[in-house]
């Protein structure tokens, strides 16, 4: 059975994941390092505050995510972990991590961090819009779909 996570602290599609975890009848685990609001009385949507600490919500969510789940989140390194255990990651703009793309955006990350640590300034991520979640819509149901028709 497929299970959705998602990397909650920051993620702003997850009204999205909740519908169409509510389509598939999917579980949802949305984990975060805080108490957050989630919908009450779905017993497939689960929230899990990990305690406070770096990487302890990615932590947890590595260690559960097996081959057809599928983790939302902008945690490269956590997408890493995810797809190393058979795990689909999706960006919350629907960008798909893939074994193919992953180790450019390790090293991207790793570049960036270096430039940080020198004082030179970077620039973050885009804005989110409106056609990234609508991507991230379509790239979830088509990851969802994968999954079924793997574990059937």
């Amino acid at each position: 059975m497929t299970t959705l996570f998602i990397d909650a602290d920051a993620c702003p599609v997850k009204e999205e994941v909740y519908r169409v975890a509510r389509r598939y009848g999917l579980k949802v685990f949305v984990v975060s390092n805080a108490w957050m609001q989630v919908p009450r009385g779905e017993p497939l949507i689960e929230q899990v505050v990990v305690d406070a600490g770096p990487d302890v919500a990615d932590d947890w969510i590595a260690e559960r995510a097996v081959p057809g789940d599928v983790v939302i989140t902008a945690d490269i390194p956590l997408a890493d972990r995810c797809l190393k255990a058979g795990a689909q990651a999706l960006k919350a703009n629907g960008q798909p991590f893939t074994p193919d793309s992953i180790g450019s955006a390790l090293a991207g990350r790793m570049v960036g961090e270096h430039l940080r640590s020198m004082g030179v300034a970077t620039s973050g991520p885009p804005p989110f819009s409106a056609a990234d979640r609508s991507r991230f819509l379509q790239a979830l149901d088509q990851a969802v779909v994968r999954a079924r028709r793997a574990g059937s």
